[in-house]
């Protein structure tokens, strides 16, 4: 064996043997050992009980510091808290502080104001009372002047009073010279009536030829677009005006059958026409509710007559004056119109919307033709009713007075063309056709100058011409593709002229 393992058997003898020596020793102190080990384990015991009384106690001081430790993050989050708003406030006082030293700059600027402004109070007070003063000495001479003025009105209106009394004297005399003329000339046309119906044309009037019914359409103008609702000879001329609805009045040429003007202007599409005695003037109703009146020489407007308040379906003009024009809208009013002033000095209530109207020849009378059907008579001076007679059982259409002013004929949409004496207000005579039908309330038909012939337009494009000896036995005219919507005679008795919906005009010999 070698030196080594030698040594390690050594070795492991000398533990062997330690250990046994070990445990003798324990075998003979192991009484000593348990005797001592029994007061140590009473003392255990009561170590045992202070240590889980201790435990005890520090796991109340540890629930005692949790608790505390928990108010200590409370108190500590409310201290930061209060330290953020202490901040804040300082800021907002320090802002305050930096917004207080201008406001109580302006406060004193305001406060200078003000007693500057109590200043210019005080002067302005004082010059109110020397104002009120002085309107008191000029309420003191304003009274006198009334008084003054009204002395020199009652003074005034004694002289009015005695000139009206003069007037009225010279106006009495002056009836009764008129009446006593119109009694001396009812005599003499008396003498000459034939069958009622006067021949002799009036005073101031050119001679016109006895009308002949017309065969042949002479001329086919179109005259406008959109239509043509209304035509017109001028007095005692060949020359035609016509309206429509491209918003313009043509003056034609019926001889040839060319145009002489054109007048621009109207805001509306043309309802109807009239013209002055004198052809100076030529009037438009118009669906814009107003009236347009142009001097002819100039082409010019020279008024607008504004005054109703719906469209203006027919106008006339006085037979005897270039001044009176009379119209009626759908808004139930008949108007009297001076052109001199350019506005209107009557207005007529009706009960019934007018169609159409005309002027008698006496320049006085106002005849009108009613949706109701009626014929009524007004006086133009004081726009009262004269007469009413129940012309058609539906709307009138058209109203004509004829030249000598004792006949006037009425169309309706019944289809009738009635003549009526404008005297006694009795039907003359009634003219229908099977095939005449009324186009539209605005179909205008006519009587020629000689008081022989009527004439009405049909839906049919048909024109037919009655004569009055003839009553049942109509000539029929046809050269118009759409319904005829007017129809006029030149009083010179010779050219009769016609219209239709698609604005051609139709000139007849």
């Amino acid at each position: 064996m070698s030196s080594e393992e030698i040594g390690r058997a050594a070795i492991k003898r000398a533990i062997k043997a330690l250990r046994k020596r070990h445990l003798v020793e324990e075998g003979a102190h192991a009484p000593a050992i348990a005797a001592l080990s029994r007061p140590l384990a009473v003392q255990g015991l009561e170590w045992k009980e202070k240590a889980e009384s201790l435990e005890l106690e520090l796991q109340q001081c540890y629930k005692a510091q949790a608790r505390l430790s928990e108010q200590l993050v409370v108190e500590v989050a409310e201290c930061r808290n209060s330290k953020a708003l202490v901040q804040e406030k300082e800021e907002l006082v320090s802002n305050l502080q930096n917004e207080i030293e201008p406001l109580r700059d302006e406060n004193s600027q305001l406060k200078k104001d003000l007693e500057e402004k109590t200043k210019a109070l005080d002067l302005l007070i004082s010059e109110n009372k020397s104002v009120k003063a002085q309107l008191e000495k000029v309420m003191l001479k304003l009274k006198d002047a009334e008084a003054e003025n009204k002395k020199l009105i009652d003074r005034w209106m004694l002289e009015k009073m005695k000139d009206a009394e003069k007037l009225n004297e010279a106006n009495a005399l002056y009836e009764d010279m008129m009446q006593r003329f119109k009694v001396a000339s009812i005599e003499q046309l008396a003498r000459q009536q034939v069958d009622g119906v006067i021949r002799q044309s009036e005073a101031g009037y050119v001679e016109f030829v006895e009308s002949a019914i017309p065969s042949v359409c002479k001329h086919t103008i179109h005259a406008h677009g959109g239509g043509c609702g209304s035509i017109l000879f001028e007095n005692n001329s060949d020359k035609l005006i016509s309206g429509g609805q491209d918003r313009t009045v043509k003056i034609w040429d019926t001889q040839t059958g060319n145009l002489s003007s054109t007048l621009h202007g109207c805001l509306g599409s043309v309802l109807d026409l009239a013209v002055t005695h004198d052809n100076r003037s030529v009037i438009a109703a118009s669906s814009s509710n107003n009236m347009y009146v142009w001097e002819v020489s100039l082409g010019r407007i020279r008024h607008t007559l504004t005054g109703h308040t719906d469209k203006v379906c027919t106008v006339d003009a006085s037979k005897v004056s270039s001044r009176n024009v009379v119209s009626a809208a759908y808004d139930h009013t008949i108007k009297i119109w001076d052109l001199q002033k350019g506005y209107c000095i009557n207005t007529i209530i009706s009960m019934s919307n007018c169609n159409a109207l005309s002027y008698n020849m006496d320049g006085l009378t106002i005849c009108s033709g009613h949706v109701d059907g009626n014929l009524r008579l007004w006086d133009s001076r004081t726009g009262k009713l004269i007469s009413e007679v129940a012309a058609h059982s539906q709307a009138v259409t058209s109203i004509c007075v004829s030249r000598s002013g004792n006949l006037v004929l009425t169309s309706g949409r019944d289809n009738l063309h009635n003549l009526f004496d404008v005297r006694t207000l009795e039907v003359c005579g009634t003219f229908r056709a099977n095939g005449n039908r009324v186009a539209s309330n605005w179909s205008r038909s006519c009587i020629s100058a000689d008081e022989n012939c009527v004439v009405a337009g049909s839906a049919d494009g048909s024109i037919y011409v009655w004569s009055r000896l003839k009553a049942d036995m109509p000539s029929i005219l046809e050269g118009h593709s759409s319904p005829v919507l007017s129809c006029s005679w030149s009083g010179l008795g010779k050219t009769l002229a016609s219209a239709d919906r698609n604005g051609n005009v139709c000139i007849w010999t």
